[in-house]
């Protein structure tokens, strides 16, 4: 009951003119970003950060703002996934498989509002369970030690790589890098500069939004201009036709099954530090198939196979906020995106949020339930415009992309150090896209890794120096069994899950969510 009381307030927070412009607004351009083949919800977000404080949002109107385009873009990803069989992102890999047969039998007007309302459906249900599940984590949050939440960020970097990931050794290496980076600066403990060679401007650290615009946004600036020779705007395939706009009663019912078991897949996956929507999205389409495809339809245009992977992407994309909020550890690239800008704010996520910060809290959940409904009204109606979208050429989209960055930094610091740190960020950013080492782990080291030398030091500081501290509970015994198995089982079961990845002509080079 209390939950409902606290929903209600937030509904009071989230139901005003500003909020729902900036709602539908974060909803129509996450939905154009995640059509746009290699932006994706993490590049998104990241961009649209700089704009954010330009704007002068308070916390809870940029979170809402943020958060609309991180769902709007795990709507989009399907549209051009469905249309041109390039997915938007990795998430939306699963969906064409079944969505672009689909579309070449004429049904592309069905598969996209089917995937529309089985996205609803997701993200519905997860927004739901994040309301009931996050204040219950904090219950247990409130047990935590600094060694428990020590063993916990071990925890979120063990399983970073996940089981899509296609290298574990690199995650980590990623994840390291990234715990370097958080280590530049004055020790706030000793007062001794670390790893600032004498530069005062590195003293007060790296700008983790400096980072995170320069690894996301430059990087894919970088990537275009690398590729401009060779660059194929998006051109919807002359033999996809849209046909009907709205699927069958039979076809819903059809898809019902399908839809209800791949929504709680893909949230429990969501749910897990570092798993992400692109492993719920896997899941729900092999769990799908296993149970559904009796009649080896899958793979040949099954509305089942659009449903499920996009239910499960959706839900998962819900899931990952409930980690985040409660804990204070991202449960997916785009939601550590969301924890720098919580930070940048001044609001520390974790146990205390639901407490100190009832209003930014329940505001967010409460304006997410409308942005899904907003989604809803947009996808369905709007597809022919989304359509259109799709046809910009990535010559004047890149630019706009690189003004945004360098405006938005620029305009949050106001130092041209800040710009050239960024720039640095950009290549390294493209040097680690190019050897296929993923940027989100270096994201949460830069992130993390202070709260984690924090909660180290305190630990030890309150043992005596006694490292047998870090597992002398069974709460932190648990945790670190299970990063242990995080890190291990993928390698094992990873083969396997990349077998059953498809093939398919083009995959946009973006994060994993």
């Amino acid at each position: 009951m209390d939950t409902l009381f606290a929903l209600a307030d937030g509904f009071a927070v989230a139901l005003t003119w500003q909020n729902l412009l900036l709602a539908l607004i974060g909803c129509f351009l996450g939905t154009i970003i995640g059509a746009l083949p290699g932006l994706g919800p993490s590049n998104g977000v990241a961009i649209l950060i700089p704009l954010a404080f330009s704007l002068g949002l308070g916390a809870t109107p940029a979170l809402i703002l943020l958060t609309s385009v991180y769902y709007g873009a795990m709507y989009g990803g399907r549209i051009s996934s469905i249309l041109l069989n390039i997915p938007g992102d990795e998430p939306a890999v699963m969906t064409t498989l079944d969505g672009y047969p689909m579309a070449k039998n004429g049904q592309a007007g069905e598969a996209l509002a089917l995937s529309g309302i089985a996205s609803f459906v997701g993200s519905f249900v997860a927004t739901i369970g994040l309301a009931f599940l996050a204040p219950q984590l904090v219950k247990l949050a409130l047990l935590f030690g600094p060694a428990e939440y020590f063993a916990l960020y071990v925890l979120a970097f063990a399983t970073l790589g996940g089981i899509a990931s296609a290298n574990q050794g690199k995650a980590a290496f990623a994840a390291a890098l990234g715990l370097g980076i958080a280590m530049v600066g004055v020790d706030g403990q000793t007062g001794v500069p670390r790893f600032s060679f004498g530069n005062v401007h590195l003293y007060d650290g790296i700008n983790f939004l400096v980072a995170i615009v320069g690894l996301f946004a430059l990087s894919e600036v970088f990537i275009f201009l690398e590729h401009r020779n060779e660059e194929t705007d998006g051109n919807p395939d002359s033999k996809v036709k849209i046909g009907r706009m709205l699927p069958s009663w039979a076809m819903l019912k059809g898809c019902f099954g399908a839809i209800s078991r791949s929504t709680v897949i893909g949230f429990l996956a969501g749910v897990l530090p570092g798993a992400g929507a692109s492993l719920g999205s896997f899941m729900a389409y092999g769990l799908e198939k296993k149970i559904s495809d009796k009649d080896k339809t899958f793979g040949k245009g099954d509305p089942r196979g659009v449903a499920a992977p996009e239910a499960g992407n959706n839900a998962a994309a819900g899931g990952a906020l409930v980690p985040m909020l409660a804990l204070g550890v991202p449960g997916s690239g785009t939601t550590a995106v969301l924890l720098a800008m919580l930070m940048a704010l001044n609001i520390t996520p974790g146990p205390l949020l639901f407490t100190k910060n009832p209003d930014v809290v329940w505001g967010l959940i409460a304006a997410l339930i409308i942005a899904n409904v907003m989604l809803l009204a947009l996808n369905i109606p709007m597809v022919g415009i989304f359509v259109r979208i799709l046809m910009i050429p990535t010559k004047y989209l890149m630019p706009a992309v690189a003004m945004i960055s360098f405006v938005g930094i620029y305009g949050i610091s106001g130092s041209t150090f800040d710009l050239m740190v960024m720039i640095l960020f950009g290549v390294l950013g493209w040097v680690l896209r190019k050897l296929d080492v993923p940027l989100v782990p270096v994201i949460m080291g830069v992130l993390l890794g202070n709260a984690m030398e924090v909660n180290l030091r305190r630990a030890m500081t309150i043992s005596n120096g006694d490292w047998s501290t870090l597992v002398a509970s069974p709460l932190s015994i648990s945790i670190w069994t299970l990063a242990v198995a995080g890190f291990v089982l993928p390698i094992i079961a990873g083969k396997y899950l990349r077998r059953a990845k498809p093939t398919v002509p083009e995959v946009a080079e973006t994060e994993a969510d």
